[in-house]
């Protein structure tokens, strides 16, 4: 996994990564628990799969950042390598623009959703933030259907939900990812657009994965030949 180790960057880098990894353990964990369960004991672990919904949906969110680091997304440079290098870096930083600006639509979205969860007031404005909407109804009794509620998360009950008891786990908590993977998208994107600026790469897709197979299997056969 690359990346720098160092400075704050560094350890976003670290965390993201480690997150990642965590997140697709437990998933195969508790899937394959489950499965015991179900086949061996004839039972069920009944907030199993919400649970794996979850962190399927958290794996997603915020590998969609950590794609943009490592410049993994899918993408069709035909033209691009048709270009001249400084029409490819103008090109490159165009592409990174329109990224960022779609990444903090996103994130305004991500917010608004997740904040009357967490008892926190979304912004308004249709498109761009324009202030704070104090009027909105606050939904932080919200529970999940399955998962139950868990002692390292009781003080969000007096924290958003006024001292009322959760039986199962509060919205405000898987929803969290919403708002961080956006943000953290934001952040790979502008990172990007300064790799470009400085000359570091010319697009945000550099990931040529099929050629690079095909070139170490080349490799290969030449080496038995």
């Amino acid at each position: 996994m690359a990346g720098s180790r160092t400075g704050p960057s560094g350890l976003i880098n670290s965390l993201e990564e480690t997150l990642i990894a965590l997140l697709l353990g437990l998933m195969t964990a508790i899937t394959f628990a489950n499965v015991i369960a179900r086949f061996v004991f004839n039972s069920n672990i009944l907030w199993a799969l919400e649970l794996t919904v979850f962190l399927f949906a958290w794996l997603v969110l915020l590998g969609a950042s950590y794609a943009v680091k490592t410049h993994a997304h899918l993408g069709v440079d035909a033209i691009v390598n048709m270009l001249a290098p400084g029409a490819r870096k103008a090109v490159g930083l165009f592409a990174a623009g329109c990224c960022i600006v779609f990444s903090l639509l996103l994130l305004k979205g991500a917010y608004d959703y997740w904040a009357v969860f967490a008892d926190l007031p979304p912004t308004s404005g249709r498109w761009f933030p324009t202030g704070l909407d104090m009027k909105a109804r606050s939904q932080s009794f919200y529970e999940v259907q399955d998962v139950p509620m868990v002692a390292v998360f009781k003080f969000l009950e007096d924290l958003i939900n006024y001292g009322d008891s959760y039986e199962k786990l509060p919205k405000v908590v898987p929803y969290v990812v919403l708002p961080v993977s956006m943000l953290l998208l934001v952040f790979r994107f502008i990172q990007a657009a300064f790799q470009i600026a400085r000359g570091e790469a010319d697009r945000l897709v550099a990931s040529h994965e099929v050629e690079d197979e095909i070139a170490e299997v080349q490799a290969q056969r030449g080496e038995h030949d």
